[in-house]
């Protein structure tokens, strides 16, 4: 039976992980895989995950089944980190956490419920977004549309953005980066935010932000500012959320479903749903990574511990792209690559094309994406000036 089944081009990102293992060059260098690293190149565990984890070791009474909406304390945390604890949508009881499997798993969730609850509605999707965002909701079905992100010059293309949006049909789905653009890095400022929720407002448009970086791109309230914004003006709206990153808990698998509903009797409505989409694509998700940020967020101390470890995570990151410009400017290359101090989050648009991008690969064991787009927190003080003149090289 399985003879007519055809193999197919694995996922370009891991197969370059692949290619980076085989490469014996002592100076390679990985800015391709999306997950944070240390100055030694290790994805580490934050000091506050292991305190928790030994707490957890030490009190976990049980390994029962946490339902299919999750741990209720993880979501009540995850609810007040991403609104903010004073939040009108809080304390009118108007938001639903459903816990999944990552981020990813958040947003299967949501290309479900709108295939299942909003069937015939289109999904709008930056161009360009994260790669998995098109399987995803390919995967359930929603038809998929394209807004314009970045323009020909690999800067914000705010105005054809907006252009597109008003030409959106009323009442379809519009998704939105919270922060730390994947994999642009450009991020929309204030003013833009206001202008995009009241094109979203004339249109009825249902937003669906995917916030998997909050806290990675100038701070943990700072990130959640459009979110709120959306969530102070808009009776509904979907929130995906994600703790691997600013938790370090990637393996762990652990996000979040927020649904916004118009009052608390929708918002229950809504959650019935979620209940049993959950139920029919992973029964419950996994325990361990949820009682680590819970128990982190059940401590003053731990709490304090992490925010002092994420300020550094994203200090180092920005610090980064400053340097990565610097490197560039004996080369004369600073001003093409000054968007890069620019950007927000672990990633950069970076403007090389993909013959530069396979030049750097081929001949200095560089590897990033081919669409240009480079993992910042894969540079360091070791290897950045190696780069920058790699670079000047496949540039030049």
């Amino acid at each position: 039976m399985f003879e007519p089944i055809q193999r197919v081009p694995g996922d370009a990102i891991l197969g370059l992980i692949q290619e980076f293992k085989q490469d014996d060059n002592p100076n390679k260098v990985d800015l391709g895989v999306g997950v944070y690293r240390d100055e030694n190149g290790v994805t580490p565990i934050m000091r506050a995950v292991k305190q928790a984890e030994k707490q957890l070791i030490s009190d976990e009474k049980t390994k029962a089944y946490i339902g299919s909406h999750g741990d209720p304390d993880y979501g009540s945390y995850v609810l007040k980190t991403v609104f903010g604890a004073n939040s009108k949508v809080l304390k009118d009881n108007r938001a639903s956490a459903t816990q999944s499997p990552g981020g990813t798993g958040a947003l299967r969730l949501a290309a479900d419920f709108i295939a299942s609850q909003l069937s015939g509605k289109s999904i709008w999707l930056s161009d360009p977004t994260w790669p998995n965002h098109l399987g995803v909701f390919e995967a359930a079905g929603v038809d998929i549309q394209r807004y314009p992100y970045v323009d020909e010059n690999n800067r914000l293309d705010f105005a054809g953005m907006l252009d597109a949006l008003k030409q959106i049909p009323t009442g379809d789905i519009v998704l939105l980066h919270a922060c730390c653009h994947n994999p642009t890095g450009f991020d929309l400022n204030h003013e833009q935010w206001q202008t995009v929720l009241d094109v979203v407002q004339e249109r009825d448009l249902l937003p669906l932000v995917d916030f998997a970086y909050q806290g990675f791109g100038d701070g943990l309230d700072e990130d959640a500012y459009g979110v709120r914004l959306l969530a102070d003006q808009l009776d509904e709206m979907i929130v995906t959320q994600s703790c691997s990153k600013n938790f370090g808990i990637y393996r762990e698998r652990t996000g979040c479903f927020i649904a916004i509903a118009r009052n608390t009797e929708e918002m229950e409505d809504v959650r019935s749903q979620l209940a049993i989409t959950a139920r029919e694509n992973y029964s419950n998700p996994p325990a361990h990574g949820s009682a680590i940020v819970a128990t982190i967020f059940n401590s003053e101390e731990l709490t304090a511990q992490w925010h002092e470890e994420l300020d550094e995570m994203r200090n180092r990151i920005n610090q980064l792209r400053q340097d990565f410009v610097a490197g560039l400017k004996p080369h004369g290359l600073d001003e093409q690559f000054a968007h890069v101090a620019e950007q927000r989050g672990m990633f950069s648009y970076t403007g090389l094309t993909k013959d530069q991008v396979d030049a750097l690969r081929d001949k200095h064991s560089i590897y990033m994406v081919g669409s240009g787009r480079a993992n910042v927190a894969g540079l360091s003080s070791k290897n950045l000036e190696y780069v920058c003149k790699a670079i000047a090289d496949v540039v030049k």
